[in-house]
C-alpha cells in the first residue's frame, strides 16, 4: 500500500506523486497494451477488473509468460495467475489456513517452486509485533483453486518495521526482505530454513534506498530493488550485496512491483492502479557495471517511458520533461506553502 514520509516532506513527496500519476499518462501516451504478437514476456496490461492494487509480481517457473500477482490490502487471501500474452487472469488461488491478510506486499518464488507471499506491510512503521510469509506449491494446472498454505511468523532483529519487498533466493531458499523508509531501508536476511511454531528472526545484513519491490535474477546472481521513482541492481554473493548500478525503470502512475522474467533475460515492473501496465525492460550483462546505467524498455517499441531514456523522434524525451517540470512544480509550491506557514 502507498505510503509517504511524515511531516511536509511526506506530503511533498505525495502531492509529487499524484502530479507524475496525472501527468506521464497524460504527456507520455495511453502506455503498453496487451501484446498483439502473441509472444509472451512482453508489456502487457493487466485486464482484470479485481486487480487494483497490483503490489507484486513473480514470474512463474512451471507456466511460461504466466505471471503471479496479488491485491496489497482489504482484498482477502487471493493470488492471480496473469497471462502476458494477453493480460488475462488464468486462475484465482485462494490460500485457506492463513488467518486474514493485513497487508500483502510481496511475492517469490523460491528453488522448490513453492510460492512465498509477503504480507510484511506495516504503513505506520511498527504497529504489529510481527508480520507473516504464506507458502503453498505452485500449482501445475492453471485454474481457479483453493490451497491450504503454510503459515509463518516473522519478527526482525531490531524491532518492527514497515516493508514491500519479499525475495526468495533461486538457488538457497533463503528469504530476504528489504524494508522501506524515507532516510533508506535495510536488507534483511531470515533463517537457513523458515519453520512454523515460533517466529522466523530476520536480521539485518545490509543498507538500501527506499524500496516498494525487489527480486533475484533466475541464477541468484543478481538482486533488483525499486522504489517509485528509481531501480538499483546489485551483485549478490554469499548474501550480501556487492557493486550496484543503475536501472532504466519506467515511469509509472504507482510503481510497486518488479520481477526477472524466467529465463533472466528482462526485468518486468508494474504498479498498482486499474488496468495496470507491467513493462519489460531488458537486462544488460551479468550485474555488476560499476554504476552505469542498464536496461531499456521493450515489448512495444517506446522508449520514451524509460527514466531518463531517448526516443528518436523526440516525443518520450519531451514527455517525460513535462512531467518532471509539474512535479517539480508541485513540489516546490508545497515546501514553498510550508515555510510560509512556519
Amino acid at each position: 500500500m502507498r505510503s509517504y514520509p511524515t511531516g511536509p516532506a511526506g506530503r511533498a513527496a505525495a502531492a509529487l506523486a499524484a502530479a507524475l500519476a496525472v501527468a506521464v499518462p497524460l504527456f507520455a501516451g495511453a502506455g503498453p497494451a496487451a501484446a498483439d504478437d502473441g509472444r509472451p514476456d512482453r508489456d502487457f496490461t493487466i485486464e482484470d477488473p479485481r486487480i487494483t492494487e497490483s503490489s507484486g509480481l513473480a514470474a512463474s517457473r512451471a507456466h511460461p509468460g504466466v505471471y503471479w500477482t496479488h491485491n496489497d490490502s482489504d482484498d482477502g487471501p487471493y493470488v492471480y495467475a496473469v497471462d502476458s500474452r494477453t493480460g488475462k487472469t488464468l486462475a484465482t488461488i485462494t490460500m485457506r489456513g492463513v488467518g486474514e491478510p493485513r497487508d500483502v506486499e510481496g511475492i517469490s518464488i523460491g528453488p522448490d517452486g513453492d510460492l512465498y507471499v509477503g504480507d510484511i506491510g506495516d504503513n505506520l512503521d511498527g504497529t504489529w509485533d510481527h508480520v507473516w510469509i504464506y507458502r503453498f506449491p505452485e500449482p501445475k494446472t492453471l485454474r481457479d483453486a483453493t490451497v491450504t498454505a503454510v503459515q509463518y511468523d516473522v519478527t526482525y532483529a531490531d524491532g518492527a518495521r514497515n516493508a514491500e519487498a519479499l525475495m526468495v533466493h533461486p538457488k538457497t531458499g533463503r528469504a530476504y526482505i528489504a524494508s522501506k523508509n524515507e532516510d533508506g531501508g535495510g536488507l534483511y536476511e531470515g533463517p537457513a530454513k523458515l519453520t512454523t511454531g515460533s517466529a522466523n528472526v530476520f536480521r539485518r545484513v545490509g543498507e538500501v534506498p527506499w524500496v516498494t519491490d525487489g527480486a533475484f535474477s533466475p541464477d541468484g546472481t543478481r538482486l533488483v530493488l525499486r522504489s517509485y521513482f528509481s531501480a538499483r541492481e546489485y551483485a549478490f554473493e554469499d548474501g550480501r550485496l556487492g557493486e550496484d548500478r543503475s536501472v532504466a525503470a519506467p515511469f509509472q502512475r504507482q510503481a510497486e512491483s518488479v520481477t526477472y522474467t524466467a529465463d533472466g533475460s528482462a526485468l518486468m515492473f508494474g504498479s498498482e492502479g486499474a488496468r495496470s501496465e507491467v513493462v519489460r525492460v531488458e537486462t544488460e550483462g551479468g550485474g555488476s557495471g560499476g554504476g552505469r546505467e542498464q536496461g531499456k524498455p521493450s515489448g512495444s517499441g517506446s522508449e520514451g517511458d524509460e527514466a531518463g531514456g531517448e526516443e528518436e523522434d523526440g516525443k518520450g524525451g519531451a514527455g517525460l520533461g513535462a512531467a518532471i517540470v509539474v512535479g517539480v512544480a508541485v513540489l516546490w509550491f508545497a515546501l514553498r506553502r510550508k515555510r510560509g506557514q512556519g
